[in-house]
């Protein structure tokens, strides 16, 4: 019996090509030369609301 050849790509021929595209797209974002922004800090006012349901899962995850 012949194997008959599928369409499209295989499961080896993509393995193949994402361990060839992982490394070139760490050195694509490493030699772009753009700085990363970091976010401004809000503090007080994204705090999980007190309510019935966060103290029972509050009280629930002490050991």
């Amino acid at each position: 019996m012949s194997k008959k050849k599928e369409e499209g790509a295989s499961r080896r021929d993509f393995l193949k090509l994402a361990s060839v595209s992982a490394p070139a797209a760490v050195a694509a974002a490493t030699l772009t030369g753009t700085q990363a922004e970091a976010a401004e800090v809000v503090t007080g006012e994204t705090r999980i609301q007190d309510t019935a349901h966060t103290r029972a899962y509050y009280d629930s995850a002490r050991f």
